[in-house]
């Protein structure tokens, strides 16, 4: 047995030891050809969030793009952590918040990724004054608490005023992520976490102005702008009007989402005449197609291997009510929910008066459906729909069916037989609308940017449209809901999604990571790529970040 756990260490090894290997190689090859232009602006790069060891796909997509920006004269800056954060994100160990992150694997793994790269490190320093002031205070204050510090703003006169860094705001997605839930109790391993974070976003801050006073980029390039360092990062930038465009893993396999916006939040901006053609409508069913059986994947990640039909017994049940509802929820702590949380607090604020609306219509069949990522190994969330089930003693309750994040039900099918589907930013909820069901969605989604789904401005109104729906009168869908649907979609499908398929692999090792796949140099420049053409017009001319899927 120790033998056979030594020989997959080392398998292990040599696989890591290939995959730098190959990136070294090309990176000295984009090295050679590769001459920046001093009358050009900077271009800075950090994303100290996707990745320890192993190359994640946001951690590609960084590089990859920073190669191409290279290519085209682009001076290219790397932030780069080396042990400059006391507790990172992904450096968290869940059950030893005193363990400290894994800081020499990672700094190995930057040497290879930026082996012939300029790249600025940054190093961690405890702020004593700000460690006192964080001392005695409650997870509550620790939300609030905003630290004055001066030259934020790249003014570094001894006159100018200081800036209140929300460090509080700033750390909280990161802290709900790493716990796996929404609700944070207020004991001392939470604080103390919590103190350390803002005390790592303070030094990163400080570090990461200093580098924006002396080098005045014109753009910096960031992973997902939620986590604490790339928010901060991101919060910094604006204050002084330098653009941030943050990145996340786009709809399609292997592809990326580039965006001036909040890259979790999706923003698109879809032309008012964009009319899907013949051939774009059978493209988007071919999909919809596999979608609908669970075949698919999101960053790198295959939720379903197979989804069951109803089965004789739930179908025995829903004989006896007049109506079905399903209700599809979302994980909690996703970097999703920010955005998502602008009429309810937060989800579970939403399914307490879901709850209410079950107990009084005991006619209609309820089916709560929790989301698939809530049980992914090694992210199962802390505060799940299934203990909040229990909390509520919702499952004894004969109206309602309570589906757990494991089960492969379908969801599809559900929706077919529904009255109206209730979800809070579920992507379902799009699908929903283009399968022709009325969705009553009460989270800000990514799709509630298009009229596609009904969207109550406020809780009263989700109360009233509810109550609509659950009565006997038809549920009149306006029709353009399944057209925006579609054409959303279709953006984020063939419009947005960036393709590096021609780039990236799975390494073999871990699921979502990746390798290169074996390219010349030159495939990294705006005439051969139109990938890497839309990057750099997008970073730095400011075009969209739009492909055109369709070429």
């Amino acid at each position: 047995m120790k033998i056979n756990r030594l020989t997959n260490f080392a398998d292990l090894r040599f696989k890591r030891w290939l995959i730098n290997h190959q990136v070294r190689s090309l990176a000295k090859a984009v090295n050679s050809h590769a001459h920046p232009d001093a009358a050009i602006k900077p271009v800075i790069f950090f994303n100290a969030s996707t990745r320890l060891v192993g190359i994640s796909l946001n951690a590609a997509f960084s590089l990859l793009t920073s190669w191409a920006l290279r290519l085209q004269k682009v001076p290219v800056i790397h932030f780069v952590c080396q042990a400059g954060m006391s507790s990172c994100v992904l450096g968290t160990d869940r059950n030893d918040f005193l363990k400290h992150p894994p800081c020499r694997e990672c700094i190995t793994q930057s040497r290879s990724l930026y082996s012939v790269a300029f790249a600025i490190p940054f190093i961690y320093q405890v702020d004593q004054q700000l460690s006192a002031l964080l001392k005695d205070l409650s997870v509550g204050q620790l939300m609030e608490l905003k630290y004055r510090l001066h030259g934020l703003d790249g003014q570094n006169s001894p006159d100018s005023p200081a800036l209140s860094l929300p460090l509080g705001q700033l750390v909280l997605p990161s802290i709900r992520w790493v716990l796996r839930r929404h609700h944070l109790p207020d004991d001392e391993p939470t604080r103390y976490l919590y103190r350390q974070y803002i005390l790592s976003a303070s030094r990163l801050a400080q570090e990461f102005s200093a580098l924006l006073d002396r080098t005045d980029p014109q753009a910096v390039v960031l992973f997902n702008g939620q986590f604490f360092p790339e928010a901060t990062a991101r919060w910094l930038a604006a204050q002084r009007g330098i653009r941030a465009v943050t990145h996340e893993v786009g709809l399609q396999p292997f592809s990326a989402f580039f965006t001036t916006g909040e890259a979790t939040a999706y923003p698109l901006d879809i032309p008012a005449d964009f009319e899907l053609s013949d051939a774009q409508n059978q493209r988007l069913d071919a999909y919809l197609s596999q979608r609908f059986q669970g075949q698919f994947s999101m960053a790198g990640v295959q939720f379903w291997p197979e989804i069951k039909s109803l089965d004789e017994q739930f179908l025995h049940k829903a004989q006896a009510f007049t109506q079905i509802v399903p209700v599809f929820t979302n994980v909690i702590f996703d970097t999703s929910q920010p955005h998502s949380n602008v009429i309810f607090p937060h989800m579970f604020a939403w399914l307490d008066k879901v709850l209410e609306l079950i107990r009084s219509h005991p006619e209609t069949l309820f089916v709560i459906r929790a989301h698939p990522d809530e049980a992914r190994p090694g992210k199962a969330s802390q505060e799940s729909v299934s203990q909040w089930i229990t909390q509520r003693q919702a499952g004894s309750i004969s109206n309602l069916i309570f589906i757990d994040s494991h089960q492969p039900l379908s969801s599809y099918e559900l929706i077919q037989r529904s009255r109206f589907v209730m979800v809070y930013n579920s992507t379902i909820g799009l699908e929903a609308s283009i399968m022709g069901a009325a969705v009553l969605c009460a989270g800000r989604a990514r799709y509630t940017q298009l009229p596609t789904v009904f969207f109550p401005a406020s809780i009263q109104e989700f109360q009233q449209l509810a109550e609509k729906f659950l009565s006997s009168a038809p549920v009149h869908i306006p029709p353009e809901f399944k057209l925006n649907a579609r054409r959303f979609l279709y953006y984020q499908l063939y419009r947005t999604s960036l393709p590096f398929n021609d780039y990236l692999e799975q390494d073999g090792i871990w699921q979502g990571f990746v390798r290169l796949r074996k390219f010349p140099w030159s495939k990294l420049t705006p005439g051969e790529s139109p990938t890497f053409r839309v990057l750099t017009d997008g970073i730095l001319k400011s075009e969209p970040f739009l492909f055109d899927g369709d070429g």
